[in-house]
């Protein structure tokens, strides 16, 4: 049996995936052509797996198996995963292990502004495992990593990609005053298949989480994503798109879900890039400042270009009114 490590060399042989050990075995299903990725073979893929390692950080990357980390660790991009590698939630789209999370490491909020410091990171994604055990989600740990980043890079523009808070009172108040350039969380999917997919999550929850963002700092870009090959039904993802704006949030992401493991949720189909296309199109008439639409799009995919794009097209608009 292969030895599954974390960061700090951990084994997490076991823990994984322990809740969905009973669940019946899918097939993987084989890409297409257009969603094949090159293995990383660069030097600065390398030496920034090395900072990493060396920082004891986690990163999202890594621990849910993006297929796009080859490229971007090959510029030195990397989206630091905070509080831990292991999840208090088992949805069953994500890679990320599931289980009893390990204590929050207080020196955390340094190593990851010195990990920023280190790669010259102009535009910098945080995101975290769930965190339920805590009484305030880990937003309190959310906004002690933006203080650190902020004075250890104060040109270094920051992006949070959050958990829901659900059920922690205040908790999204600590983040956004925290100011991050971007409050970012993702709905993932449409709301019917929420029970199969974010069993722990609310839709209307999290809808309501992105809307208060953004009436808490209006100047704050808001933004979520959605992955499809799920099984959802294009009018679904029209009303997705809709509640979204209806939620003011700014920027929308659109993906192709990939299926971990036999364990996981299936892949109902493998979405086309011109199908992506159609839907990017129409969610731009809908009103989004920003959109990014293709099979590989993930929420960190080209993050700092698009925050530069963002911000010009929030200037661009203002300057129609």
């Amino acid at each position: 049996m292969t030895t599954i490590f974390n960061q700090s060399g951990r084994d997490l042989r076991g823990l994984r995936h322990p809740e969905k050990r009973n669940r019946p075995e899918t097939p993987l299903q084989r890409k297409p052509d257009w969603i094949r990725v090159k293995a990383p073979n660069s030097g600065a893929f390398f030496e920034t797996r090395a900072l990493m390692r060396e920082k004891k950080l986690a990163t999202v990357c890594e621990e849910a198996a993006c297929p796009n980390i080859g490229e971007c660790w090959s510029k030195k991009h990397a989206t630091m995963m905070i509080m831990g590698e292991i999840c208090t939630r088992a949805c069953t789209f994500c890679n990320v292990a599931t289980g009893r999370p390990d204590a929050l490491d207080p020196d955390e909020p340094r190593h990851v502004a010195e990990a920023v410091t280190a790669l010259g990171l102009a535009h910098v994604v945080i995101t975290s495992v769930d965190r339920d055990d805590l009484e305030d989600g880990g937003a309190a740990h959310f906004a002690r990593v933006i203080h650190a980043v902020r004075s250890a890079s104060p040109a270094t523009t920051i992006e949070v990609l959050t958990p829901d808070f659900l059920r922690k009172d205040a908790a999204l108040e600590q983040v956004v005053d925290a100011a991050p350039d971007v409050f970012n969380h993702n709905l993932e999917t449409v709301p019917r298949l929420y029970l199969a997919i974010r069993p722990g999550a609310r839709y209307f929850h999290s809808l309501r989480l992105l809307q208060r963002a953004k009436e808490l700092r209006p100047s704050t870009f808001t933004k979520s994503g959605l992955m499809l090959g799920l099984g959802e039904s294009r009018e679904e993802v029209m009303q997705v798109m809709d509640d979204l704006r209806s939620a003011d949030v700014d920027f929308l992401t659109i993906g192709q879900y990939l299926q971990p493991t036999r364990r996981h949720a299936a892949v109902d189909r493998f979405v086309p890039p011109d199908e992506f296309d159609g839907l990017a199109e129409i969610a731009r008439a809908k009103g989004f400042l920003m959109v990014s639409a293709s099979p590989l799009t993930r929420s960190s995919y080209h993050a700092d270009a698009d925050f530069a794009q963002l911000r010009a097209n929030r200037e661009a608009r203002l300057a129609q009114v």
